[in-house]
C-alpha cells in the first residue's frame, strides 16, 4: 500500500518506454582518431602471398568522398582466421587479418593483405566497413574475387544476392597480386551492403 505525501496517496508512475536517441553522421571528424600507422599494411607487400586490395569510394553523384576510412577483415590463406594478438602490430612478418586506412582526395585507398581461403560453403572472400560523412551508421560489405568464379558461384550469400547487383560485390584483377573493388554508396550502380543480426 502506498503512503500518503502531501495529503495524498503515492502511486507509481506508469513505467515510461524509452526509445533509442537518433544517431549523429559518422564524419567528418572520426579521421583524427581512427587511422593508425601502416594501418592498411594488413600483410606486407614483399610476402609471396601478398595481394593488393584498392579503389575508390564514391557517392551516388558518382563523386569522390575524400574522408571516408575503410576496415578490412580477412582470413588467412588457409581460410582459418587470424589467431595472431595485436592487429594494430606491424612488424612487416605477420597477419593480423584487420586493417584501417583512410581514403585519399581522390577518394582512393589502398591495402596490402592476403587473398583468404575457402572456408565451407563462402567463397574467398573480404570483409569491409566503410566510414564516411552523412552516413548515420558504418555500412557492412564483402568484396569476393573475379577469379573465384567457381567458389562464388556455390556462395550462399552471393546466391541470394539480386544477380542484376553481384557485380557490385566483386574485386576484379587489374594487374599482378592486384584487385580493384570500386565502391559506390547510393545511387544507380549501389553496393551491395548487409545487415547483420536480422532474420531472413
Amino acid at each position: 500500500m502506498s503512503e500518503p505525501i502531501g495529503g495524498r496517496s503515492a502511486v507509481a508512475a506508469p513505467a515510461k518506454r524509452l526509445l533509442q536517441t537518433p544517431s549523429q553522421t559518422v564524419g567528418p571528424f572520426f579521421g583524427y582518431a581512427l587511422p593508425y600507422e601502416r594501418g592498411s599494411e594488413i600483410r606486407a607487400p614483399w610476402h609471396d602471398d601478398a595481394i593488393r586490395l584498392h579503389g575508390t569510394v564514391v557517392d551516388g553523384a558518382g563523386d569522390a568522398v575524400p574522408d571516408a576510412i575503410l576496415e578490412l577483415w580477412g582470413a588467412r590463406a588457409d581460410g582459418r582466421p587470424s589467431t595472431e594478438r595485436g592487429a594494430f602490430a606491424r612488424d612487416g612478418h605477420g597477419f593480423t587479418g584487420f586493417g584501417r586506412t583512410p581514403v585519399d582526395r581522390s577518394g582512393h585507398y589502398s591495402f596490402d593483405t592476403v587473398k583468404p581461403g575457402t572456408s565451407g560453403r563462402s567463397a574467398p572472400c573480404i570483409l569491409v566497413t566503410v566510414f564516411a560523412r552523412g552516413l548515420l551508421h558504418h555500412v557492412f560489405t564483402r568484396a569476393y574475387f573475379g577469379d573465384e568464379m567457381e567458389a562464388n558461384a556455390r556462395d550462399a550469400l552471393l546466391g541470394r544476392v539480386d544477380p542484376a547487383r553481384r557485380e557490385t560485390l566483386i574485386a576484379r584483377p587489374d594487374g599482378p597480386r592486384s584487385y580493384r573493388f570500386d565502391i559506390r554508396l547510393q545511387g544507380e550502380g549501389e553496393t551491395v551492403f548487409l545487415d547483420f543480426g536480422v532474420e531472413q
